[in-house]
């Protein structure tokens, strides 16, 4: 059973990165899902709810975005359709100040505003508990009509019908384009025309300005008061940092509803606020919550909205929330908070992963030592990884949780190419056996990352060694932050490796619980663990309980190779196969050490060596597997 149906606009939000200019002044944009009706069925689905959404997208590059988006946020897709006509809409917008918020709409004859009444299907409204739809999509004869059909539905189904009114001027034409951040422009006709919505409704959300449309008046409680006269339903006022009010029954002034305040917080953006209320006001509703909890809920996450960049990518997760309401923050701007942001983070996740097989060939200086060795020349080393991704391809096709680790030295063309299948990425950025750590791009890691595709996951191993002075250790530790702090402004994903056994020297894996702790002490959190092959269950079950302390949220810890055999690897199995948070393995030699200098020396060629890293590869998976059964 769903519980709630969007239906309404749906766009590409280009956000200008710039904060405090104009948008002329605007040089960088960060990509989001927009659309009132698509933030809200986000914002509900990270809150819990079954969310679904009816729209329409473009058959292209953004529309398959937003499908993709809205895929990994768990929100029902089946009923977004993809129109072949049209484009997906667009909105370029930045952040002015706490109010403005610069916007323009690109949305002419664009796919959202072709939905029709054809495109509403009873029977998918008959699985569900309420309907959601918003003024904008009244704007125009064929969305309207698809809107009122999808309103007489529910409510012939006896569906709750929940109206946004959502009042942007300048779509219903009362503006020009440059009138995009406007939210109150007076209209007889909108007014007539969100009157004829409002008796079908069991629950109405809007700002002031909304609700002055609305009830057709300059004054917020005369406005409420007309539409309490067509309408029975609740009626909820957004009123910014004074909170929310709530009106049940007859309105009289604002004491006749039940107010519930927020606390002071930094406004860093306005817009996509209201969205994140209706989510946590929702959440609450549709599970029959009282209205206290549920403006609660709504007014929780609208201030978490609006203290964060963009609409969709602000809202809270139902751990987050928790967190949020029963802990708060000391800290004024939210988004300084380090403890709610790591729970921000790693509860809304693009991909969790309960298994991650990831074939290693991002190694450098062993191909560089071999292609010498075999007389050969730097090409063969790009050719060869080439084939080490045709191999890892060949597994997916009968394994979930395929991953790689490769190099952009001496990989770019098997990174490139693996843009195209499913699958897990990692990529090397520190300097290849260069003591203390140094990175490929020093200077300024976040403008490097903002380079990298954003699924792929950063990969650095950190240089350990047991007798590292104190100031190589502190040297190391802030390179290992300063790129933490990267990753999270770039929003890639971060997996640190710990080798304790250089040289020849055994592994530590008390040095490793160590390294562990002092890491999450100085405030690197990393997404996964690549942990040294240790033949210990007590060693894993004291991993799995230390991270779970500090995060217990994490992607997971897999496990490397050190080019040993399969049966030692096997042990290795055996020995972490109760601790959940080992998730796999990211092996590379004991794949292909072998295979590649055969293929080095000419006595095999291409398919036979792709088919024997294939073969590796499934080997490993299908020991893992056989002890996890």
């Amino acid at each position: 059973m769903i519980d709630v149906i969007c239906i309404g606009r749906s766009s590409v939000d280009l956000y200008g990165q710039q904060v405090g200019g104009k948008l002329e002044d605007m040089s960088n944009f960060s990509k989001y899902v927009g659309g009132s009706p698509t933030n809200i069925s986000i914002g509900c689905s990270r809150l819990g709810l079954k969310s679904a959404l009816i729209t329409k997208v473009g058959n292209e590059h953004m529309g398959r975005f937003i499908k993709e988006r809205l895929e990994k946020e768990g929100v029902d897709i089946s009923n977004v359709k993809t129109d072949k006509e049209r484009l997906t809409a667009l909105v370029l917008l930045g952040i002015r100040d706490q109010s403005q918020f610069p916007l323009i709409f690109y949305r002419e004859n664009c796919a959202d505003m072709a939905l029709s009444e054809d495109d509403i299907d009873e029977k998918f409204i008959e699985n569900s508990k309420s309907v959601l739809v918003t003024g904008t999509h009244f704007s125009s004869d064929g969305v309207s009509k698809a809107s009122f059909k999808a309103i007489e539905i529910a409510r012939r189904l006896q569906k709750k019908v929940v109206l946004d009114i959502d009042y942007r001027p300048n779509l219903w034409t009362k503006g020009n384009h440059n009138d995009g951040e406007s939210r109150f422009k007076e209209s007889k006709n909108v007014t007539d025309h969100i009157q004829k919505i409002l008796p079908f409704c069991d629950l109405i959300v809007g700002t002031e300005e909304e609700w002055k449309i609305a009830g057709g008046t300059n004054n917020t409680i005369e406005s409420l008061k007309n539409c309490r006269k067509i309408s029975k339903a609740t009626f909820v006022c957004k009123r910014g940092a004074l909170g929310c009010t709530v009106f049940e029954k007859e309105i009289k002034n604002w004491d006749s509803g039940t107010s519930t305040p927020v606390n002071k917080i930094e406004i860093f953006n306005v817009l996509g606020a209201g969205d994140g209320f209706m989510s946590g006001f929702l959440k609450g509703w549709i599970n029959d919550n009282d209205i206290s909890k549920c403006s609660e809920y709504g007014n929780a996450c609208g201030a978490l909205a609006v203290s964060r960049h963009g609409c969709a990518p602000s809202y809270p997760s139902l751990e987050e929330l928790n967190y949020f309401m029963k802990v708060g923050s000391t800290e004024f701007s939210l988004r300084k908070d380090k403890a709610l942001e790591q729970i921000h983070w790693s509860t809304n996740r693009n991909i969790k992963y309960d298994r991650l097989f990831a074939f290693a060939f991002d190694h450098r200086t062993q191909f560089e030592n071999w292609i010498k060795k075999y007389n050969k020349n730097k090409n063969c080393i790009e050719t060869f990884k080439s084939l080490a991704l045709r191999a890892a391809i060949s597994v997916k096709l009968h394994n979930t949780g395929i991953g790689i680790l490769v190099d952009d030295l001496y990989g770019r063309e098997a990174l490139e190419k693996a843009s195209d299948h499913n699958i897990w990425i990692g990529r090397p950025i520190e300097v290849s056996g260069k003591y203390p750590l140094r990175f490929q791009n020093d200077e300024d890691l976040t403008s490097y990352l903002n380079e990298w595709p954003v699924n792929h996951c950063v990969k650095v191993l950190a240089p350990v060694r047991m007798d590292d002075s104190n100031d190589i250790k502190i040297y190391n530790e802030e390179k290992l932050l300063s790129l933490f702090k990267a990753c999270r402004n770039t929003n890639h994903e971060f997996l640190l490796e710990i080798i304790t056994s250089y040289n020849n020297k055994i592994i530590e894996p008390e040095q490793i619980l160590k390294l562990i702790d002092r890491f999450y002490s100085i405030g690197i959190f990393p997404d996964w663990w690549k942990i040294e092959p240790i033949q210990s269950n007590d060693f894993w079950n004291k991993a799995g309980n230390l991270i779970r302390k500090y995060d217990p949220y994490i992607q997971g810890i897999v496990v490397l190779g050190k080019n040993s055999n399969v049966d030692h690897l096997k042990n290795v199995f055996e020995s972490c196969k109760n601790e959940p948070l080992v998730k796999g393995f990211a092996i590379g030699r004991s794949i292909f050490s072998k295979v590649a200098e055969l293929w080095l020396s000419d006595k095999i060629k291409d398919e036979e060596a792709t088919k024997m890293m294939s073969e590796n590869f499934l080997n490993v998976i299908k020991t893992w597997n056989r002890l996890r059964s």
